[in-house]
């Protein structure tokens, strides 16, 4: 019996179905369901990883098993092209980006190919084709014209290494996300989307994504960061000219009369303004300037600040006057960029409070407190109670407390109920030459203006240099100098160019067709989107997601777009781990050049003398090493076996621990499964011919054949419902039981041969999607004519999918008490007096009256005694 050999068989298949063109979308108009399956597309940056090899292996399996279900099925493939490592890579090996970027273009196009995707590659595109940002450009001019554009000067997040501006969705743990560089922050005049806008609208229509996972609407939600509160105006007394009022927002205004002292931050125009003359200010300034700029990193740094010797009076009695001071702990991003402080009740202003001898009043009383003796020590309380030291807001809960404080600054007219949100506005702006230019030119005479779109698109410079640190844009000054559109008189162009989040904010348009004159078609948009299964990684529940729910809304707007939710369902897979391994002077090396001696110690392969230190199980990262190459597991063990472990190990929203042993695994089942169909097809083959043309109904009549037609259809049903909703793992254990089950029938002189081929084709149908080229050579090997990739997906024989016997659980007073197996058609007569007979359900019962006896077919019995 021969071997299944996938280096001969996957490149095979891979040309049968290029030259049959089966992936191909069909057009708009031809009649049939769209499914449109999308995988957020990668950044090329050399070659693919094991992370890559899941992610679209899990939308090639849905894609597929679409296809054969009879949907007109959207699956393209692009590139998220523009971005700072190609600028890295240029600085480090002397090549252009543009050149580094499509020669990793070239090599993961093919490495992709020899996975065995069900991709159109006819629509494929990188997002620095000028093809394609050019109409990038064009929509934001079309923003700018709708008023969802701004320029403005704005403190930024400044990354000293990449030396670019980054938006507060790219600054993790106060770290840059691409380049790990502590973040720094900067006054810079920045281009800004105007997603704010719509942050009331973006948060409510989150309730309407239920094919979305929880967490991340729930990440989504706590991004936008909605609160009800009131905006206070407190006067200022010894402050310069031009400040005489300070605008302060609070979700708290029930615990004014706690309040301490106001701050502001160092980025506050106050701040600014007090920096001009006063040493001590700048420095502090200069000082905050340099620290992280996440939430987490302000909380974790020491409380401080500089008094500004300037005094606020309380809104609700202008005697009483509160210091003002410059504190590091206070965000411009959030509200009004200022505070009024309650100590009691806030653990940073308590800290803040204790570091400079500020009073601590507290003015909420925990339940069984008593007000006379209760003091706050070294921890806020935040929690619920009654107001106390509160005037007339005395006794009333804070919920009580802060509508009838409200209703009172409001007749003072020193506040108002406003509804805030966490959600800035999206800085676009990025000081570097591999992105998208900005169609913009700065006139003298003219000021700002926009680039005619008949000149678009405004491309890069060929020749660019990055021997010295930031914007080569900058410095070209051949490329920058132009002439204006409006007056022709000399100009110079936006040497910014655009976060690459912008070119992956609506990308999935334009895979539903790639005009030439447009951004998108109005009759393929209308057609294909939402996207029907969108699938990545959580980390980008809100730099991507988000974004891209803005932008949908933005083209909708424009004219683009028809609606403003772009991906009606959305999965996020686990990632890739695996263990790191490094040498005793803890020097990571690959798992390719670790081997095992005898007696299980790891060592170096090139030196087994060097013992290898076994670490941590993580995500696999090119930093640790911790990387398989999928190229040489596919050169050894063909992608389908790759393909079948990604699915296989575990649930796909969970991580999946890539091992050897689970690789050897994968493989040994591929050779079984072929060795099933082989051995068994030379007997069966002659009846792939009816069956191909459905002439052949196959109707068990042995006891054995009827259990086999059972378990086959049973499986496919199961199958069915598990590809339905991403359960991946649970269909691969469907085919290994079906597997095992049609070997064990394969032995049995009663099952006939039309039974057994059914069986044998369904087996390969249902795991087709999943490993499509062993599935392919199954099913030739069976006979067929036509191709997989062409055949439709079987439906199930109802008749026989329901159990002859069911169990049911029985329940005395709510309690379960037994089971009991009964027949599947029985009735609710027949179902009481089986439980009734059960010794289990006669004890609990005992001598008690039944008052009630409840019913429900197919799930429950319970009697109410």
């Amino acid at each position: 019996m021969s071997s299944y050999e996938p280096q001969t068989h996957e490149p095979n298949w891979q040309k049968i179905w290029d030259a049959e063109n089966c992936f191909a979308a069909g057009a708009a108009d031809d009649g049939r369901e769209k499914y449109y399956v999308l995988e957020m597309f990668p950044y090329p940056s050399g070659r693919i990883h094991m992370g890559h090899v899941r992610n679209y292996t899990m939308g090639d399996v849905i894609a597929r098993f679409r296809m054969a279900q009879g949907y007109n099925v959207l699956h393209p493939m692009g590139w998220d092209a523009f971005g700072m490592p190609a600028e890295n890579a240029a600085m480090e090996k002397n090549v252009h980006p543009r050149d580094w970027t499509y020669q990793n273009i070239d090599t993961m196009r093919d490495q992709l190919k020899s996975m065995g995707l069900a991709i159109d590659w006819s629509r494929e595109f990188a997002t620095c084709d000028p093809t394609y940002y050019k109409h990038e450009q064009a929509m934001f001019l079309d923003f700018l014209e709708a008023g969802l554009v701004e320029r403005r000067e704005s403190i930024v997040n400044w990354d000293p290494v990449d030396q670019t501006v980054l938006a507060n969705e790219q600054v993790i743990d106060g770290r840059g996300w691409r380049s790990g560089a502590p973040v720094e922050q900067k006054n810079l005049t920045q281009w800004f989307l105007k997603i704010s806008d719509y942050s009331e609208e973006l948060l409510n229509d989150l309730e309407g994504l239920t094919r979305w996972p929880e967490n991340v609407r729930l990440m989504q939600k706590n991004w936008i960061g909605r609160s009800e509160g009131m905006e206070l105006r407190f006067d200022l007394k010894g402050a310069p000219e031009g400040f005489e009022h300070l605008d302060i927002y609070t979700t708290r205004p029930d615990t004014l009369y706690g309040a301490s002292f106001c701050a502001i931050s160092p980025d506050h125009p106050l701040a600014r303004k007090l920096a001009e003359t006063n040493e001590e200010m700048a420095a502090f300034l200069t000082e905050c300037a340099q620290r992280g700029t996440s939430e987490a990193d302000i909380e974790a740094a020491e409380k401080k600040g500089v008094f500004t010797n300037i005094q606020a009076s309380h809104p609700l009695d202008d005697s009483w006057m509160l210091p003002v001071y410059v504190a590091n702990f206070v965000l411009m991003e959030y509200g009004t960029g200022a505070v009024y402080a309650c100590p009691a009740h806030d653990q940073r202003d308590l800290d803040f409070a204790r570091k400079y001898d500020l009073p601590v009043i507290p003015v909420v009383l925990p339940e069984g407190a008593a007000a006379e003796d209760y003091e706050i020590e070294n921890d806020a309380f935040i929690g619920d109670g009654k107001m106390i030291n509160s005037d007339f807001m005395n006794g009333l809960t804070p919920a009580a407390a802060f509508q009838a404080v409200a209703e009172k600054l409001e007749t003072l007219g020193r506040g108002k109920r406003k509804t805030n949100y966490r959600l800035r506005d999206w800085g676009v702006s990025r000081q570097r030459y591999w992105g998208c230019p900005i169609p913009i030119v700065h006139c003298g005479s003219c000021g700002v203006v926009p680039v005619a779109k008949s000149d678009l698109p405004v491309t890069l410079p060929e020749d660019v240099s990055f021997d010295k640190p930031g914007n080569p844009l900058d410095r070209d000054i051949d490329w920058k100098t132009t002439t204006c559109p409006s007056c022709g008189g000399d100009a110079q162009r936006e040497t910014d160019t655009f976060d690459t989040f912008i070119d992956s904010s609506w990308y999935y348009a334009r895979f539903t067709e790639l005009c030439e004159n447009s951004a998108t078609d109005a009759k393929s948009v209308a057609y294909w989107l939402p996207v029907d299964q969108y699938i990545g990684g959580i980390e980008h529940a809100i730099l991507h997601l988000l974004y891209s729910r803005f932008y949908a809304r933005a083209m909708e707007k424009t004219g683009h777009l028809h609606l403003k939710e772009p991906f009606a369902g959305l999965f996020t897979q686990g990632m890739v781990i695996h263990e790191t391994f490094s040498t005793p002077d803890k020097i990571f090396v690959t798992p390719d050049e670790v081997t095992q001696t005898e007696d299980g110690q790891h060592v170096l392969k090139s030196d087994m003398s060097v013992a290898i230190n076994v670490g941590p199980v993580e995500k696999m990262s090119k930093s640790k090493k911790n990387v398989v190459d999928p190229t040489n597991i596919i050169a050894k063990y063909g992608a389908d076996t790759a393909r079948w472990f990604m699915l296989s190990d575990s649930p796909p929203e969970r991580d999946v621990h890539w091992t050897d042993a689970g690789v050897e695994g994968a493989y040994r089942f591929i050779q079984r499964l072929w060795r099933l169909v082989d051995s068994h097809a030379d007997q069966l083959s002659t009846l792939a011919n009816l069956a191909d043309k459905h002439e052949q109904a196959v109707h068990p009549q042995s006891e054995a054949d009827k259990a086999l037609y059972k378990t086959v259809h049973q499986a496919l049903a199961a199958t069915t419902d598990d590809l339905n909703r991403l359960a991946f793992n649970k269909a691969v254990a469907r085919i290994y039981e079906l597997s095992n089950a049609l070997s064990s029938a394969a032995t049995n002189d009663g099952i006939s041969k039309p039974v057994l081929f059914q069986g044998l084709s369904y087996l390969i149908i249902m795991a087709g999607p999943m490993i499509p080229h062993l599935a392919e050579t199954c099913w030739q090997r069976l006979g067929h004519q036509q191709i997989l990739a062409k055949t439709k997906w079987p439906v199930a024989d109802d008749a026989v999918l329901m159990d002859d016997v069911i169990t049911l659980p029985v329940q005395v007073n709510g309690k379960k008490r037994a089971e009991i197996e009964a027949p599947a058609d029985a009735g609710e007569d027949d179902i009481k007096t089986l439980a009734l007979a059960d010794e289990r359900v006669i004890k609990a019962i005992a001598d008690k009256d039944i008052r009630k006896f409840i019913f429900v077919p197919g799930k429950i019995i319970n009697f109410v005694v």
